[in-house]
């Protein structure tokens, strides 16, 4: 089924959208939020599959959905919890600073806890900034977990995924490198990620989720040009169960615990993939697209994000239907 949270209050309203996402029934008789359908999923999911399956069946039930009044399916999350699953696009961004990979990258996850208090919608505009700020989008996959235990295990953690969301998990590149020579991470550059009008269960992924990663593209567009189509099930070196049980080696996650894949990077012949205009699949973020600039021809080209531009992430079915709907914003300066 597919959900989506109708901006309202802190936590939004929810509710249940057919899956052409052009109709939706609130969600209220059943649960208020997503976060108290997330915490009595084992006695709500069969009711609200029920509102989805009457969604589908009818085509005049319900109300028309409008993704331009979702905010982000949990408009705030107990933990966002961002890794780095596409190891290609650490190496790239190591490479193009003339430094080596350290070889446990491939080995562990890289994780880290960002700003969950307050999400975007998938409409809403993105803060410029100041100018060198470097804004920039990165196209990524999340999950929403059930309760995990401490120490659950890879094999294990798939079970606990309830959701999938596609990220603009948004980024300000000129605030990266002085906050991570601290030793610290990342806070002030990492401002507030948004997500798509729906989150949707796995069998909703049928043919695509074989348990461990979604295969297919995730397309981003800018200004209306294609920038990436890069495979998400290829290249990604930790799977969602990986970063589940990663997060969960030292510490239970509550039920909405929102993990998300990293920026999605293919690579080409053990290389640096290229731009779609030359024939490849692009990129996810416009720093990769820099860094391939900084590696081949020994300056960045390709400029971040200014007023005006539009950003638009998407994934379709073998049908070429949206599954999640779109992420698209504006930049606002």
């Amino acid at each position: 089924m597919k959900l989506a949270s109708l901006k309202g209050g802190r936590d939004g309203q929810l509710a249940v959208v057919s899956r052409n996402l052009m109709r939706m029934q609130i969600a209220g008789p059943v649960a208020a939020t997503l976060q108290e359908a997330l915490d009595n999923w084992s006695r709500v999911a069969c009711q609200l599959a029920d509102l989805y399956d009457h969604l589908n069946g009818d085509v005049e039930s319900g109300d028309p959905f409008d993704p331009a009044v979702c905010a982000a399916p949990l408009p705030r999350a107990y933990q966002w919890a961002d890794g780095s699953a596409y190891v290609n696009h650490v190496a790239l961004v190591r490479k193009a600073r003339g430094s080596q990979l350290p070889e446990r990258f491939w080995r562990e996850p890289l994780i880290y806890q960002g700003g969950s208090d307050s999400f975007l919608g998938p409409r809403d505009p993105i803060p410029l900034g100041a100018s060198d700020w470097s804004l920039d989008f990165e196209a990524e996959l999340a999950v929403i977990t059930d309760d995990v235990a401490a120490k659950t295990s890879g094999d294990d953690a798939g079970a606990k995924i309830r959701l999938f969301m596609l990220v603009n998990d948004i980024s300000l590149r000129g605030l990266i490198p002085a906050e991570l020579a601290k030793g610290f991470g990342f806070f002030q550059s990492k401002p507030s990620s948004a997500f798509s009008p729906v989150a949707v269960t796995p069998d909703e992924l049928t043919g695509l989720w074989d348990g461990q990663r979604v295969h297919a593209p995730l397309l981003s567009n800018l200004n209306g040009v294609p920038f990436g189509k890069p495979d998400a099930g290829k290249d990604m070196i930790f799977s969602f169960p990986d970063l589940i049980a990663h997060a969960a080696k030292t510490r239970s996650l509550s039920a909405g615990t929102i993990i998300g894949s990293g920026t999605v990077s293919n690579k080409e012949n053990d290389g640096p993939g290229r731009s779609i205009v030359q024939g490849g699949v692009g990129y996810s973020c416009i720093a990769e697209q820099r860094m391939v600039e900084t590696i081949l021809d020994g300056t960045a080209k390709t400029p971040y994000l200014k007023a005006g531009d539009q950003v638009r992430i998407e994934m379709l079915d073998p049908k070429g239907e949206s599954i999640f709907g779109a992420i698209d914003q504006r930049v606002l300066g």
